[in-house]
């Protein structure tokens, strides 16, 4: 004969509560004082009772799941992000959707449906190139306040966002080359119309202004934040007359695909050209040579970003709308070094 399942009455027969109480102490702890909160919870493990988690988001009107929007799931840069993201949900009830939009891009109301159909409670979006029609067509379902952006965010609309800090990362790239004695140094950008390249380009410019650094625009070269275009931009370079000394990278795959194009074409790193990189992957500390670059703390990136969409599931009303920017490092490795 089965065994009969524990229920909320009797943890709180055992609690010496209400089944009330019992309901507070489970979805808003912080409500009740440490005393009843442990009696409760201690109910819980004798009793071996087991939360209905389908039951209580019917009854809250909730899915109990949130949607991460990743640009490209390929790419090595949103591992860590991902797994702080995951970290600022581990204790919650809430699973974790993940959704490559550059394979599957959405539609126009794709994303305010998910909402609407109670699929899910909220967002974390690392793409921000969502159209202003997907993003529209959330505002008009008046579920745009449990959408947080993560690493890009979208210029014009008021979306809490978690940044690192990319345009004083640029200007540490820059003092850092200058410090060494560099003064002809070309920039690698990322694609046309994103946020980080806006940022990172803006950075990098107002720190060579500052220093009083020759800005020439050929020196200023249009990549993708892809292995393919760092090399690409390896053969312009290796064709230039007069060629910089250095390159700051807006990504770190850019700077691997850079460093291989001048070295096959016997162009020396860091003898002849240092090169810089943005992002500190995993790859960056083991590459030959190891690559000096921008560390952004994407763990955390991630993990902020989790908690900003909890606070805006549990209490929007409590719920910061501003951005964080999080701090950037400078890590210095062996592709660096003085100009010849």
């Amino acid at each position: 004969m089965a065994q009969k399942s524990a229920t909320i009455q009797d943890v709180a027969t055992v609690a010496k509560v209400s089944t009330a109480t019992v309901s507070r102490a489970l979805s808003n702890p912080g409500l009740l004082s440490d005393s009843t909160r442990e009696a409760v919870l201690e109910a819980v493990r004798t009793t071996g009772y087991r939360v209905n988690l389908a039951a209580r988001n019917l009854r809250m009107q909730r899915a109990g799941a949130v949607l991460i929007l990743v640009p490209n799931l390929g790419k090595p840069f949103y591992s860590q992000i991902l797994q702080g993201i995951s970290d600022g949900f581990a204790g919650s009830d809430y699973a974790v959707l993940i959704s490559d939009t550059e394979s599957r891009p959405l539609h126009e109301a794709e994303l305010a449906g998910n909402f609407t159909s109670g699929r899910i409670d909220g967002v974390v979006s690392l793409d921000g190139g969502l159209s202003p029609a997907v993003l529209d067509a959330c505002r008009a379902a008046d579920v745009d306040g449990r959408i947080v952006f993560a690493c890009e965010w979208v210029d014009g609309y008021a979306f809490p966002s978690i940044q690192s800090d990319n345009a004083e990362g640029a200007r540490l790239a820059i003092r850092h080359l200058a410090d060494l004695g560099h003064r002809k140094i070309a920039h690698i950008t990322g694609p046309e119309g994103n946020v980080l390249t806006a940022v990172r380009r803006r950075g990098m410019m107002e720190e060579r202004a500052r220093l009083g650094l020759p800005a020439r625009e050929d020196w200023i070269i249009r990549g993708d934040f892809s292995l393919q275009s760092g090399h690409e931009a390896a053969t312009k370079i290796l064709a230039m007359k007069d060629r910089p000394t250095a390159v700051f990278c807006a990504a770190d795959t850019v700077a691997f695909g850079l460093i291989a194009g001048l070295q096959a074409g016997g162009v020396r790193v860091p003898a002849d050209i240092s090169v810089v990189g943005f992002d500190d992957i995993d790859m960056s500390e083991f590459y030959v040579p190891a690559l000096t670059t921008i560390r952004q703390d994407r763990v955390r990136l991630g993990r902020t970003a989790a908690a900003r969409l909890l606070e805006r599931i549990e209490a929007p009303q409590d719920a910061p709308q501003a951005e964080v920017l999080l701090p950037v490092d400078l890590v210095v490795r062996a592709s660096t070094a003085p100009p010849p």
